[in-house]
Order: C-alpha cells, then sequence, then structure tokens
C-alpha cells in the first residue's frame, strides 16, 4: 500500500491525567489511539488500565485499539534480546511486528493514530525508537506529541539523538545513516527492557539455594 503523506502521531501518558492526555490528543486532532504497551495497565494511574482507557476514550469520541503483542517493547523469546536488553533491530523483522506496522498504516489512511506508551519522552521509548523509526523508514510522517503539548517531527528528534548519543559529528568513515544507527542502538542500550529470567532459572535457582 503507498504510505504517501501518510502521518503517524505518539504520545506517552507519563503520570498525566486522563483529561490531560485527552486534552493533549485533541490539540492535535488524534482521532484514534493505538496502544503499544506490552502490559496495557498501571498500578499507579489505573486510568490508564487498557478497559478504562478504552471505555473513556470512546466517550470522547476517540477509537481505542491494542497492539502491544504485535508492537510492545517487551519481547518473548530469548532471539529478542541482546547483551541482556531488548534488540529492536532484530524485534523490527519479527513477523508480528510487520504486521503491527501494516495494521497502523492501513488505520491511519481513516484516523488521525497516536501510538501510546507510557513515558514521557520518546526517546527514552520504544514507541520512537522502535516503531517510530520502522515507520519513518517506510516513508511515513512520524510526530511526537510531548508532555508540554508541543509537537516535534521524528527527523528533529534524531538529530537531538545523534547528538546525545555523540555521534553528530561527520565521521570519514561512516555514513549520516550508520552513524544514526548506531546512535539508535546506544540508545537502545541504555533503555530497552531488559531479559527476565524464566520461570525455570528461577526454580532451578531457588532449588540450588535450598541444597
Amino acid at each position: 500500500m503507498s504510505v504517501t503523506e501518510t502521518l503517524v502521531w505518539t504520545v506517552g501518558h507519563s503520570t498525566h491525567s486522563y483529561e490531560r492526555l485527552r486534552e493533549l490528543l485533541r490539540s492535535a486532532g488524534i482521532t484514534a489511539v493505538a496502544d503499544v504497551r506490552t502490559s496495557p495497565f498501571s498500578r499507579h494511574f489505573p486510568h490508564f488500565n487498557r478497559d478504562v482507557l478504552k471505555s473513556e476514550l470512546r466517550t470522547d469520541g476517540i477509537v481505542y485499539s491494542f497492539l502491544g503483542k504485535e508492537l510492545g517493547g517487551r519481547p518473548r523469546g530469548h532471539q529478542f534480546y541482546c547483551n541482556g536488553v531488548a534488540d529492536y533491530e532484530r524485534m523490527a523483522l519479527s513477523p508480528d511486528f510487520v504486521r503491527g506496522l501494516e495494521r497502523v498504516l492501513e488505520g491511519a489512511q481513516k484516523y488521525r493514530i497516536a501510538l501510546m506508551c507510557s513515558e514521557q519522552n520518546p526517546l527514552d521509548c520504544h514507541r520512537c525508537l522502535l516503531v517510530g523509526r520502522a515507520l519513518a523508514g517506510r516513508g511515513v510522517g512520524v510526530k511526537h506529541i510531548l508532555a508540554n503539548g508541543a509537537i516535534v517531527d521524528h527527523r528533529d528528534l534524531e538529530a537531538r539523538l545523534l547528538k546525545s548519543e555523540d555521534r553528530e559529528s561527520i565521521d570519514l568513515f561512516l555514513s549520516l545513516d550508520e552513524r544514526l544507527a548506531e546512535a539508535y542502538r546506544k540508545r537502545a542500550c541504555k533503555v530497552a527492557y531488559p531479559e527476565q529470567p524464566d520461570s525455570s532459572e528461577i526454580n532451578a535457582t531457588t532449588e540450588q539455594n535450598k541444597i
């Protein structure tokens, strides 16, 4: 499908009230939210639990869809981790992820979609470092709604990323794309979800400690 002129937004619910999130969405003209949290629940902010949020958004005329299985940042499977953290580049190649992107692109032909996760800063979140990057790589315009209501283009965030990861200087041996890829990897190593030991490993360790 063509993605010419396609736009997708992102937003983090952070510690906002529901009313503040609604204000941010409305200020950007958002008509649909794609929840990309792997676990769509919040212990401290229950108004962002999946069913509650879906109901509130529906009341306010905003469509809700859960895409945490396809586009979440906490993958299942050792193959999606590298050096103890989620490997966004490997995740971006998985069939589930590709299907999730296609769903977003299809929906974006009808709605103004915001990908929603929990982190306030998009550069600390997979919605930018994984999903936003993949969409931008397909020629989609990606805009990030910040906590103060400002909207930042994904390309401007990439410039910030290069600077924050000390990759903005011209390198004789690396192209801009290569430096940007390095910056993405460095940032992901800092903020991506850490791999959790499976239950069998935990049980084995417990049994060993009993001996």
